[in-house]
């Protein structure tokens, strides 16, 4: 793969085929090995030939080459030497095929003895979201919010066995029949998750959500239509003004994305520590610690669960402490936290809408064995968090943010709350994308105006609520 500086020989791999491992690549990212402007076609006209000369082809060249000089040469000249001798090989053999055939091939090749095989072309590009493997013949991809399938495909399960080994042993994991799940995270940020045989019925399954290279601001949400200019800025004010957030959504309705937006807005004087299980946050900040959790080792010892990580950081003199994602007794963790000085706390979670976020806060709490009266809880919610933004991706594809809401208190029972910011659904155009409406609920003053006045952003808040209210972009 372009740019890697060392390959060295793999560790011996345990196989069912008689496939030799490639060699393993030190330090690898999910780097295009083509220019980032260049958009590689997804093949979808491979046909079974194809993958029987590649085999024989791919046989021969690992009886010819040397992996001990190969382990010495640097990206580049890796592959022009790979290329060199697979060109000799089509030509002892007397294989006949195009140019274009035959540089296909190449590239094929190349990507799989020094990067990760047929995903190549897939982590290249910049506009997939996720890579979702499901066996050695089925690829799908999701593209603009919509999941699609590729033509790409993998000679059989053990080739697609051991390009997950080697993604996952870069980061120090494994994955094999006896630890046969594993989640990790690359060099470049993108979150990979494996599962193999036995649990994995019809061959190994894995899924890349994929790291984007440029990082998104509000700005770019306000240009995808995802929030106005007036939301845009009322979600400025709150991550300026220290106020605590609590960010909800399904899988893959941005709410990392939005995480990330929020702390552009947090002062480069101020402590931040960050707690991921797998890091993907992005902060511009000087001051940033960041922690993530590990999982057991193969004795299933040494685990460091998120918990841990949220009790540790309350020792470090944080300001801000952000959880990449709240789903577990963590819960009352950051709780604490946030109710005890360390405002401007940030966490996102799962959930649809801002009310049902409450909810699986109390049940994360209760589950983790809390023995605290419901009330208890609620009252330490509604103490704890100040504004609660909603996440969603709609059934087009698109993502927006749905809600802006703010805690208002308990009244009995039941936590109050007050909605700031919509969106209003109101149909589907003839192409089926879905039409709507971000507004201002009309709320003068918001709970949090007083924060907002402290940090002098009260008169942009007031502006951005009337506009918004008056002025609907559809």
């Amino acid at each position: 793969m372009a740019g890697l500086t060392e390959i060295t020989p793999p560790a011996p791999l345990a196989q069912t085929s008689t496939e030799i491992a490639p060699p393993k690549v030190s330090s690898p990212q999910l780097a295009p090995t083509r220019p980032a402007t260049q958009t590689p076609t997804i093949d979808t006209r491979r046909s079974d030939t194809y993958y029987q000369v590649k085999a024989t082809i791919f046989g021969a060249l690992i009886e010819a080459i040397d992996l001990a000089q190969l382990a010495k040469l640097d990206g580049e000249s890796a592959r022009e030497e790979i290329r060199d001798i697979v060109n000799e090989i089509i030509a002892i053999k007397n294989i006949v095929m195009s140019i274009a055939e035959q540089e296909e091939l190449l590239d094929d090749i190349c990507n799989d003895v020094l990067g990760y095989g047929p995903l190549e072309p897939l982590l290249s590009r910049d506009d997939i979201a996720d890579i979702m493997v499901n066996g050695a013949g089925t690829v799908f991809i999701e593209v603009a919010g919509k999941i699609q399938r590729t033509g790409i495909r993998f000679r059989d399960n053990q080739q697609l066995l051991n390009i997950c080994q080697r993604i996952v042993s870069q980061v120090g994991r494994r994955v094999d029949e006896s630890s046969p799940i594993c989640d990790a995270r690359l060099a470049d940020g993108s979150r990979v998750n494996a599962i193999v045989p036995p649990l994995a019925i019809d061959g190994p399954a894995l899924t890349i959500r994929k790291f984007k290279k440029d990082k998104l601001t509000l700005d770019h949400l306000v240009k995808f239509g995802a929030i106005t200019q007036e939301g845009s800025t009322i979600l400025q004010i709150i991550g300026r003004c220290r106020a605590n957030v609590l960010i909800s959504g399904g899988t893959g309705s941005g709410k990392t994305t939005l995480l990330n937006c929020l702390t552009n807005y947090i002062d480069h004087d101020e402590r931040i520590i960050t707690c991921e299980d797998a890091a993907e946050l992005q902060l511009q900040q000087p001051h940033v610690v960041r922690l993530e959790t590990r999982p057991p080792n193969i004795e299933g010892e040494g685990q460091v669960m998120m918990r841990d990580l949220v009790r540790n950081c309350l020792r470090m003199r944080p300001e801000r402490i952000i959880v990449g994602e709240v789903r577990g007794p963590e819960a009352f963790d950051l709780l604490q936290a946030m109710n005890t000085g360390h405002d401007g706390s940030m966490g996102t979670l799962h959930a649809n809408n801002p009310r049902e976020a409450l909810s699986r806060c109390e049940s994360m709490i209760t589950m983790g064995g809390f023995a605290l009266p419901s009330r208890t809880i609620r009252e330490m919610i509604c103490a704890s968090i100040d504004i609660i933004i909603q996440a969603a991706r709609l059934r087009d594809g698109s993502r927006r943010i749905t809600h802006i809401t703010e805690l208002m208190g308990m009244e009995g029972e039941t936590i109050i709350t007050q909605d700031i910011f919509v969106y209003d659904l109101l149909g589907e155009d003839a192409n089926g994308n879905v039409i709507g409406r971000h507004r201002s609920t009309g709320i003068g003053r918001p709970r949090f105006w007083e924060r907002a006045r402290y940090y002098n952003e009260e008169k942009r808040l007031a502006a951005a609520l009337d506009a918004s209210e008056v002025k609907v972009e559809i």
